[in-house]
């Protein structure tokens, strides 16, 4: 009975945050094509609060004082939901995403990605990695970049092993490292079933950055044993 009431409300919640995303778009592109990008921001931060708040959910960030938005940094957070980015975005809208490149063809969602910068990961050929790498170095020069280092969500709520893509901007570039705990986005959303959960409590763990001086002499091993190990100390696991 759970479930069933629970799909139904998601339908409806899908077409509000749809036609929510939409009309928010519609502002905020014009925007963008200006260069406006603190009011881009400060509508991308608005818009991703009122999703969690239209699902009744007040997203609970945990950590803010460890965020130094002055400061440019490599984000890694492990990844559940496609509520993720979104739930990022609440806090961190200045930041640009390096992901799949399927999730730019998902319908309204794929203009959001636009508007914060979003590296699409494609299919990694020599040529295709060279200048996915080469996109990621030229935006953290500008700004903060962020990603799941998993590659994709968790299919049964446990962390999955961690790809080594992270290192190589590590490696070439003079920056710290942000872990981010999400917990309870694999109850609200996971991507093995439709419907959202609206008894789930979300929760972002902003942990301490990792200098990345203190990183680059580890082995790439001890890098991502690192990380990891951060992340995971503040996981809620199923």
């Amino acid at each position: 009975m759970t479930a069933g009431l629970y799909t139904l409300a998601t339908l409806f919640i899908y077409i509000i945050l749809y036609s929510f995303t939409a009309v928010g778009l519609f502002i905020a592109i014009p925007l963008s094509w200006i260069g406006a990008r603190k009011p881009v921001n400060f509508l991308l931060k608005a818009w991703a609060n009122s999703v969690f708040l239209m699902m009744g959910k007040k997203l609970s960030v945990k950590g803010l004082g460890n965020l130094d938005k002055s400061r440019k940094y490599i984000l890694v957070a492990n990844h559940s939901s496609l509520f993720d980015i979104v739930a990022i975005t609440s806090f961190f809208p200045e930041v640009s995403w390096f992901g799949h490149e399927r999730l730019l063809k998902v319908p309204v969602f794929r203009h959001f990605l636009k508007l914060i910068n979003y590296i699409p990961f494609k299919e990694p050929t020599v040529t295709n990695t060279r200048k996915m790498l080469n996109q990621l170095i030229e935006k953290s020069e500008a700004q903060s970049v962020a990603l799941f280092p998993e590659g994709t969500r968790t299919l049964d709520g446990k962390l999955n092993p961690f790809y080594r893509g992270f290192i190589y901007l590590l490696r070439t570039r003079e920056i710290d490292i942000l872990p981010v705990t999400l917990n309870g986005f694999y109850d609200l959303k996971p991507k093995n079933r439709f419907y959202i959960d609206f008894g789930s409590k979300p929760e972002v763990v902003i942990n301490k950055p990792i200098p990345g001086e203190e990183l680059k002499a580890k082995t790439d091993y001890e890098i991502i044993e690192k990380v990891r190990s951060v992340i995971e100390s503040a996981y809620i696991s199923k």
